[in-house]
């Protein structure tokens, strides 16, 4: 039987994981292989990952309710079900939460103990340049807690292969600055620099894993060690879905709507001086005509992948934040946003599902 490639995408929150597993996804696609999208996540089924990378071409499966790195009968499950669905040359799959631990609880695991089904690809980490300044020598203050630095330098140690991604942000210059630190920073690895969202260098990525494994090498990144404990320790969680609806029944501009929610989020983290690494939303007017957003901090605008391109009376809506945030304040500053915006627009809201938890609260791993 012929092996499972198998690889895991790590990196920092709002690094770009997703989109580069696209981008990744669509390159093998079109030079006439096929590639599979694990999206991953602590919460439950309401993942904007999974809805989003669904719009695309590429063959998507969520697997949440945890992190690979505790469920790998799970895991294992999926990686069958795929390998004997579409035989792709690859499958990737994301890992939420802290970004570190998978090299041993899912690699290491996996050559153990199906080493006969799978070949591990080169451990990939995807760094975004904004983020990667806290811990290069100017130790950037991003309005992130200290203890994210940890993670940061957590992540790279576990790498076989680096990402700089989001190079379209990035002068010529800056492109080899970045790339100076992490050639320092991770010797014995190779470091790539590309544009997921662009599709920029993205075939010498491909080139790379598809003819290389993963070296399995064994790190000590002090997993589970106070730092560990610390860092986490910061981070909530938090994963809503629900229905705007027009209450005169008109049609209203969504788009600006979407932008008022965020913006009010952003405004009421800043007043309580807390900050959100990563917050995604994704909206859907339509069956084709969808909004992806992105908000990657308190200190940045609003991203858009796409805005709406029609003006609706009603919207779906899932959003996922991952919060420097205790979660009972969370759920409060997420609640009191969507109040304001509802009020600002006359809108009435129907809200399906809400779950919002601390990363270190009981039963998580």
């Amino acid at each position: 039987m012929n092996k499972t490639k198998f690889m895991v995408v790590s990196g920092f929150l709002g690094a770009g994981k997703t989109t580069s597993m696209i981008a990744l996804a669509q390159s093998i696609d079109q030079s006439g292989g096929k590639a599979a999208i694990i999206a991953n996540d602590l919460g439950a089924k309401n993942l904007v990952d999974a809805d989003f990378t669904s719009t695309t071409d590429c063959y998507v499966t969520p697997l949440a309710g945890g992190c690979i790195c505790y469920q790998t009968e799970a895991l294992v499950g999926i990686l069958r079900k795929i390998r004997n669905s579409v035989q792709p040359d690859l499958i990737m799959s994301d890992i939420p939460g802290c970004g570190i631990g998978a090299l041993d609880l899912v690699y290491h695991r996996l050559h153990k103990d199906y080493g006969e089904e799978f070949r591990l690809a080169p451990f990939l980490v995807v760094v975004d340049p904004e983020r990667l300044r806290m811990i290069m020598p100017e130790q950037a203050d991003i309005h992130l807690p200290e203890e994210m630095k940890f993670l940061l330098s957590a992540q790279l140690e576990e790498a076989d292969a680096v990402v700089l991604n989001k190079i379209d942000l990035l002068s010529g210059e800056d492109v080899e600055k970045y790339m100076g630190f992490l050639r320092e920073a991770c010797p014995d690895v190779p470091v790539y620099a590309i544009s997921a969202k662009a599709k920029t260098n993205i075939q010498d990525v491909v080139d790379h894993i598809m003819t290389n494994d993963a070296k399995l090498k064994v790190v000590d990144i002090g997993y589970g060690g106070l730092e560990f404990i610390a860092a986490e320790n910061k981070l909530s969680w938090y994963n809503r879905r629900f229905f705007l609806k027009s209450k005169e029944g008109s049609a209203v501009d969504y788009n600006q709507v979407i932008h008022d929610y965020i913006e009010f989020f952003r405004e009421k983290l800043i007043e309580n001086r807390r900050n959100v690494p990563h917050l995604k939303l994704f909206a859907t007017g339509a069956e084709k005509d969808f909004s992806k957003a992105s908000l990657l901090g308190v200190d940045y605008d609003s991203e858009y992948e796409r805005k709406l391109e029609g003006q609706y009376d009603k919207l779906r809506v899932i959003i996922n934040a991952r919060a420097a945030c205790e979660s009972q304040l969370l759920i409060r500053l997420m609640d009191e946003s969507l109040e304001e915006t509802a009020a600002k627009h006359h809108l009435s809201c129907d809200v399906f599902f809400t779950e919002c938890f601390g990363m270190m609260d009981e039963g998580l791993e």
